[in-house]
C-alpha cells in the first residue's frame, strides 16, 4: 500500500557526512542532498520520518578510529534514531499510517525492514518522545542504574549532565528509588530545572567557577554511585569524593569528543575507595529493552516522569543543532522536526 502523498513524490532529502572533523565538527563536515525515493522489496516499509536525534555518540561515529562500533561511512546517510509514520508497506506486520521508530538516519525518508522498526503508540505517548525519556536515552539511565549502579535507599548519586536526555531520566529513577541525587548541570537555568522541576536534592553550576566547593557543599556525606556523561574536569572532581566501594557507571565523556581531553588527577581513588568502573553501550543490551520499557512507558503516559526538548525547525538546522549538543547548548533532548 502507498498513501496518495508519497505518490506524488519521487525525491527527499537527506544529509550525508563530507568530511571528518578534525577537532571541532563544523556544518562543512556535512552535505544535504536530494535522492530519489527507492522501490520497496518485499519485507520492506518507507517512512516518512517526522522527528530525528540527535545523540553525543555520533561525534565518535564520524571519527576513523577504531571504536564499539563501525565509524560512519562518507557520503552516506548520517546515523541518527528517528520516529515516524509508515507511507508505504510489502511488509505483513506493518500498515500504512503505523507509528514507528527506528534508525534511518539524518533523512526525511528512509526505508527498513521489519527487524529494524519499532511500532509505538503515539496516542498514549507523544511521538518525540520515543526518542528520548521513552526511547534509547531512557534506557540507557534505566540500565546504568538498574544493572551496574543498583542503588540502596539513602544513598547519594551524583549524575552529570543531568539536565540532559539521560541524565534526567537518572535523577528521577534515582529519587523513586529512595536515593539523594544530586546533579552537575551548566547554567543557573538549567540547575534550577533539575531540581524545581525534576526533583533532585541539588544540582551543581560547574560553569559557576567553583566546582569542587558546591559539589562538596552538595554531597556532604560522600558519594556512593556516578553517573556519567561528560568526562574530564566534573568526573575528576566527582571522583575525589568517592566512598567506599561506590559504583560509577560510564555512559559518555562528551568532554573530549572534539577537544583534548581533560587529564583525570584522581584516577587513585579508583583503588583506595575500591570503586567498581564500567563503561557500557546499551544497544549491546537490547534484551534488556522490553523491561526498561515496560517500566518507563507507564511513568512517561501518567507524566511522572518529567522530560524537555529542544527541537531544530528542519533538516537544513541539523548540523548546526548537532554543533550546538556538543557544547551544551541543548535544554534536555534534543530533537529535529522533519515535517
Amino acid at each position: 500500500m502507498q498513501s496518495d502523498r508519497v505518490a506524488l513524490m519521487n525525491t527527499f532529502n537527506r544529509i550525508v557526512l563530507a568530511a571528518r572533523p578534525r577537532g571541532e565538527v563544523r556544518p562543512e563536515n556535512f552535505r544535504l542532498e536530494t535522492v530519489a525515493i527507492p522501490e520497496l522489496n518485499d519485507g520492506e516499509v518507507l517512512v516518512r520520518n517526522h522527528f530525528l536525534s540527535l545523540d553525543p555518540y555520533m561525534r565518535g561515529r564520524m571519527s576513523p578510529a577504531k571504536s564499539y562500533a563501525p565509524s560512519q561511512v562518507l557520503d552516506q546517510t548520517m546515523i541518527g534514531g528517528t520516529a515516524g509514520e509508515v507511507v508505504a508497506s510489502r511488509h505483513p506486520g506493518f500498515a500504512v499510517g503505523d507509528k514507528v521508530v527506528g534508525m534511518l538516519g539524518w533523512a526525511e525518508m528512509g526505508v527498513a525492514d521489519g527487524a529494524q522498526l519499532r511500532k509505538v503508540d503515539a496516542g498514549r505517548i507523544a511521538l518525540p518522545a520515543f526518542l528520548g525519556v521513552a526511547g534509547m536515552p531512557g534506557i540507557t539511565a534505566w540500565y546504568g542504574l538498574n544493572e551496574i549502579i543498583k542503588l540502596k535507599p539513602g544513598q547519594t548519586l551524583v549524575v552529570s549532565a543531568a539536565s540532559g536526555a539521560v541524565g534526567s531520566v537518572v535523577g528521577q529513577l534515582a529519587k523513586r528509588s529512595g536515593c539523594r541525587a544530586v546533579g552537575i548541570a551548566g547554567g543557573r537555568e538549567k540547575c534550577d530545572y533539575v531540581v524545581g522541576e525534576l526533583g533532585f536534592d541539588a544540582c551543581v553550576d560547574y560553569k559557576a567557577g567553583n566546582l569542587k566547593a558546591d559539589l562538596a557543599a552538595a554531597t556532604p556525606d560522600g558519594i556512593d554511585a556516578i553517573f556519567e556523561n561528560v568526562g574530564g574536569e566534573v568526573f575528576d572532581t566527582a571522583l575525589a569524593r568517592m566512598n567506599a566501594f561506590g559504583r560509577i557507571a560510564l555512559c559518555g565523556l562528551i568532554a573530549g569528543y572534539s577537544a583534548t581531553p581533560v587529564p583525570i588527577y584522581n584516577v587513585g581513588s579508583l583503588l583506595i575507595n575500591r570503586v567498581t568502573l564500567r563503561g557500557f553501550i546499551v544497544t549491546e543490551h537490547m534484551d534488556t529493552w522490553p523491561q526498561a520499557l515496560r517500566e518507563l512507558e507507564p511513568l512517561v503516559a501518567s507524566g511522572v516522569l518529567k522530560y524537555r526538548e529542544t527541537i531544530a525547525p528542519n533538516l537544513a538546522a541539523a548540523p548546526e543543532a548537532f554543533i550546538g549538543l556538543l557544547h551544551g547548548k541543548n535544554f534536555g533532548k534534543q530533537l529535529v522536526k522533519l515535517i
